[in-house]
């Protein structure tokens, strides 16, 4: 029984050991099913040498080792997360080998929120079905293409979702769920170890597979955590994932405005995304990437702040940060317009 937060290290070393041992055979695997990504294949693709697409098998069957193998506790929720993850890993894989138009993409990760909500994740904030089952197909097709978005440089998405798995498992620990707990530390775990070939320079690429799974099973536990069983109010609650989250739901913000505001495609694939801008206006590429992970750390740490504050002061807290975003969007789409 997971009571303490010392029970989820086992998860999270096995995870760990389990992504570390498979890179390797995941990256020799992937080279030999062609599932390569290519340099100069696509105008964005600038990285110096073809580069396995290995990370959803490396993530997804590191997170499995830990259930077959610990067998620590679930329950319906946590398969359906799985069984949703597997689908949307299962479409970037093919995606990333093929290619997928736009709206075959867009049936796939439908129907895996669809089997999040046959099962009973889903958000529950109007206590309006049809609006609150909009906003979950909203909220999971969102988080899926943001962390599809933020994967614009090694060791960036990767690093993100390490952050917000390991907020997510203390939140939970702290609202007595120890079945997401599990699986935010076997997600902590999985992303720590991968994260040793996806650093810069990469061995292996995430791929929309392992992007999009990484973004699945982080929107399905911020969808499934549920504050009051901590004793918290909604009022000072609601926004908690969003927060943890922010990172990649601002670069996906950032992208689709700007774009929109220049009449562009919104799902094609450009040099335009945060991380991108934050180069153009002279970080080194590393600077940049540890910027946005710290950026990470800081809104997750607001957002355990504001659990503590009334219902006014959190979401003064929340429109503060939010008006804060709106600030970022304008300065580096300004600022990187003149610079480029």
């Amino acid at each position: 029984m997971i009571t303490r937060l010392a029970d989820l290290f086992p998860i999270i070393l096995a995870a760990l050991v389990a992504s570390v041992v498979l890179g390797p055979l995941a990256v020799r695997s992937a080279r030999r099913l062609g599932w390569v990504d290519v340099p100069g294949s696509a105008p964005h693709k600038q990285h110096g040498t073809p580069t396995p697409m290995a990370g959803g098998p490396v993530l997804g069957l590191a997170v499995l080792a830990c259930y077959l193998i610990l067998r620590p506790p679930a329950d319906a929720g946590i398969t359906g997360m799985l069984a949703g993850a597997g689908l949307v890993a299962a479409g970037g894989l093919i995606d990333d080998r093929i290619g997928l138009s736009p709206l075959v993409k867009l049936a796939i990760q439908t129907t895996a929120a669809v089997i999040l909500i046959a099962v009973g994740v889903r958000i529950q904030v109007t206590r309006i079905d049809g609006v609150d089952l909009a906003l979950t197909l909203l909220w999971v097709i969102g988080m899926v293409n943001a962390f599809n978005f933020v994967d614009s440089m090694d060791g960036l998405a990767l690093g993100l979702s390490g952050i917000a798995a390991a907020f997510f498992m203390l939140v939970t620990i702290d609202s007595a769920q120890p079945v997401l707990a599990v699986l935010s530390a076997a997600l902590l775990g999985a992303a720590v170890g991968a994260f040793l070939y996806n650093a810069s320079p990469a061995r292996l690429f995430l791929g929309d597979s392992g992007a999009q799974l990484l973004g699945f099973l982080l929107a399905a536990l911020g969808i499934a955590y549920i504050p009051a069983r901590a004793g918290l109010p909604q009022g000072v609650s609601w926004f908690t994932p969003i927060l943890v989250l922010g990172v990649p739901i601002f670069d996906i913000s950032l992208v689709v405005i700007l774009r929109l505001f220049r009449r562009e495609p919104v799902y094609r694939a450009g040099n335009d995304h945060t991380y991108h801008r934050l180069v153009r206006l002279g970080l080194d590429p590393i600077r940049a990437v540890l910027l946005m992970h710290l950026a990470g750390v800081i809104l997750g740490l607001i957002a355990f702040m504001a659990l503590d504050a009334s219902v006014l002061g959190a979401n003064l807290i929340f429109a503060g940060v939010v008006l804060v975003g709106i600030g970022m969007v304008v300065l580096l789409g300004v600022r990187t317009r003149e610079t480029a």
